[in-house]
């Protein structure tokens, strides 16, 4: 029995992302910190979510008003900058768009988001979207290291610009860097690396990487509202546990007292 609470004590403070983590295709997944308390990272996340993604992807399992209580975003603000159309304020993260007709355009129907991260890591996400470059060969004009041959276009190009590919490392099937006997490690001259062409964005490229690591805070939220909610509770739960192990573990030693 004791085991048995040992295990599960030390299996609720693993991390889900310690227990279900990916790779991030030919490359390695990019580190990216997500602070659930910063409003002001979230505010912005939202924003960049509306602007750039839901044009093609919805979040039809939350809602405007949740986000907007969650994320400390005044009513008539969210209103007025965030909102589509005629929505309102109580109404799901719907968007128009028809997906028999968007995947006839695209190949494939644009999916819902809202429990992306979830699907996903946030690690992915960071890696993936910061990962597009150009490539004729493909209907939109862009490929990604992280999704070959993926379908969605680059809309984060008017912030990051196009990149293109670049001399750069090999890497093995995992992402890790091929190295020679030497620890060298061994160039891909096709496309190890990426560089921002003659396309320039509005950002700089530290400034692009903050607005990504806000937008995939933004669905990290969106995809658990209550993370916040449900970590400070089971502090509790545990707190509870670990007193009531030991009024438990005292009332069997006084129930065995006399057996042994």
């Amino acid at each position: 029995m004791w085991a048995g609470v040992a295990l599960f004590a030390l299996l609720a403070f693993l991390p889900i992302n310690a227990v279900a983590s990916e790779g991030c295709g030919e490359i390695a997944c990019d580190h990216v910190e997500i602070d659930l308390q910063d409003k002001e990272s979230l505010q912005s996340g939202a924003k960049y979510f509306v602007n750039y993604c839901m044009g093609c992807h919805s979040a039809k399992y939350s809602r405007w008003e949740r986000v907007a209580t969650d994320l400390e975003i005044p009513e008539d603000l969210m209103m007025d900058n965030l909102v589509l159309g005629e929505d309102r304020i109580g109404q799901l993260m719907s968007i128009a768009m028809p997906a028999k007709e968007s995947k006839a355009w695209f190949g494939a129907t644009p999916p819902d988001l809202t429990l992306v991260a979830r699907a996903r890591s946030p690690e992915w996400l960071y890696t993936y979207l910061r990962n597009f470059y150009q490539d004729d060969s493909r209907p939109t004009g862009v490929n990604n290291k992280v999704f070959d041959k993926v379908a969605m276009p680059h809309v984060l190009m008017e912030l990051q610009g196009l990149p293109v590919c670049a001399p750069g490392p090999a890497h093995d099937e995992h992402g890790h860097v091929i190295r020679n006997a030497l620890g060298e490690a061994v160039a891909d001259e096709e496309c190890g690396s990426l560089e921002i062409g003659e396309i320039k964005g509005s950002m700089s490229p530290a400034e692009f990487d903050e607005a990504v690591k806000d937008l995939v805070g933004f669905l990290e939220y969106v995809a658990e509202p209550a993370a916040e909610d449900r970590e400070r509770i089971g502090v509790y739960v545990l707190l509870f546990i670990a007193v009531f192990f030991v009024f438990a573990y005292l009332l069997n030693r006084e129930f065995w007292r006399g057996i042994h």
